[in-house]
């Protein structure tokens, strides 16, 4: 199988990002291109990320998850402690988070470091889940191999069944992170591919280096 995808090629026309506009924390800029998006592009998930890791392999993964709060300290998100990407949390914190945002031509790529938040905070978002997502984060055993779907199903099906007019515990495997930036970089697509890069990086005072890259 062979497809030639070199005349795939688009201008990109929908904004600009300069760096004597640049606000002095990163974080304010990212509120401020999450709500953009969110209320002029909001046709996708505008919480959807790209979380990648090291794995216990040597090899870097990617998966798309959901941003669930973004604050002057970090980004957080929930998942099973035991998958194989929070087995990789464990191993090696250092992970990266990237939003491309294709109907404002926008990326942003986040460095940082990975660490559990608080048990009261991650019981505090399991309560407010659905009960069908309180129910699925405990019939999966998060990136285990099942021998089919029925399993599963079946699985629920007993659990739906036990805490029928019951509230639904935490499992204590499953709760949130929260990634603390070191650097993030902001990308706005520009024409003739002279893109506008914007690097932040954090200094030993916590204030942050300020730079323009080449595209």
């Amino acid at each position: 199988m062979e497809k030639d995808l070199s005349n795939y090629r688009k201008s990109y026309e929908k904004g600009e990002l300069l760096l004597s506009e640049a606000p002095e924390n990163p974080l304010e800029l990212f509120q401020k291109w999450f709500y953009e998006v969110d209320k002029h592009f909001a046709q996708d998930e505008t919480n959807a990320m790209t979380l990648s890791t090291l794995g216990l392999d040597g090899f870097p993964k990617n998966r798309v998850v959901l941003l669930k709060k973004f604050t002057y300290e970090g980004f957080i998100f929930y998942t099973n402690y035991e998958s194989e990407k929070g087995k990789a949390i464990e191993v090696n914190p250092n992970v990266c988070l990237s939003f491309f945002w294709h109907g404002a031509e926008r990326q942003i790529i986040i460095k940082g470091k990975a660490e559990k938040i608080a048990e009261n905070l991650s019981d505090g978002y399991f309560e407010s889940r659905p009960r069908g997502s309180q129910l699925g984060a405990i019939v999966s055993n998060q990136s285990d191999v099942v021998e089919n779907r029925l399993y599963l199903e079946t699985k629920l099906a007993k659990l739906e069944s036990k805490y029928e007019g019951k509230d639904i515990p935490r499992p204590d495997y499953w709760g949130g992170y929260i990634v603390k930036p070191i650097e993030m970089e902001f990308w706005q697509g520009r024409p003739n591919r002279l893109h506008d890069r914007i690097l932040y990086k954090l200094q030993e005072d916590y204030n942050w280096q300020i730079n323009r890259l080449s595209p």
